[in-house]
């Protein structure tokens, strides 16, 4: 994508109103408005919310929030051109269960409030492969205690990955640290039972993998 796109792109975004983009220093600072308000001030209604990490061009947080109307959807990434899509798709569509907000993975317990969260997907990370980039994994245990954080005690994590070494590990962290393995599946298509939104919404690249018989795993939890 060109630079010309991105900042069309990102011109567009301010004008959604589904659509957030705070200065990092406003975030970490703790002065996000909608911290603890997701659902009273911008929502304006009680139902469970639901958060999706690196959520991309936001094909499954929209998905997600037409499948489930009665449920509140909330887009995290930090490249706002990329769920340029997803927004304007939201709001051609008149969805108003689903927003996004732009900025890092790391600062979520900045956005959201601690028990304020029902559910987070995780759907297909960098696998952070070399040892090195382990702090980058989306499922190391910092990470698994800042969702511990934002959600609530019956709140679960869902992870959709492509990458078996993804899966591998986090099943091995997940009984080596005492969670919840609710369900678990290393090829979601070639193996039934998994759930209808698993399987139902599929993103850009998902479709690719698939294309190559590259098989998609999933990882239900909760965090103990």
């Amino acid at each position: 994508m060109g630079s010309k796109n991105k900042l069309i792109r990102f011109k567009e975004n301010e004008t959604f109103n589904n659509v957030f983009q705070p200065k990092r220093e406003e975030v970490v600072s703790g002065v996000f408005p909608l911290k603890g308000k997701w659902n009273s001030d911008f929502f304006k209604n009680d139902h469970p919310l639901i958060v999706e990490l690196g959520c991309g061009k936001g094909e499954y947080s929209v998905g997600l929030a037409q499948k489930y109307p009665e449920k509140n959807f909330v887009g995290i990434d930090i490249k706002g051109a990329r769920f340029w899509r997803g927004a304007k798709t939201a709001v051609e569509n008149g969805l108003e269960n689903v927003a996004f907000v732009r900025t890092q993975i790391e600062l979520i317990d900045h956005v959201f409030a601690k028990n304020e969260v029902d559910e987070i997907w995780i759907t297909f990370p960098d696998p952070q492969i070399k040892y090195k980039r382990t702090k980058h994994r989306m499922t190391n245990p910092d990470f698994l205690e800042m969702y511990k954080n934002i959600l609530k005690n019956s709140g679960l994590v869902h992870l959709k990955t492509d990458s078996e070494f993804m899966h591998g590990y986090t099943l091995g962290l997940l009984q080596g640290q005492g969670h919840d393995i609710l369900y678990s599946n290393h090829n979601i298509y070639v193996n039934e039972g998994s759930p209808d939104e698993v399987t139902a919404i599929q993103t850009f690249y998902e479709k690719q993998y698939l294309e190559i018989n590259k098989a998609i795993t999933y990882i239900r939890f909760k965090i103990k």
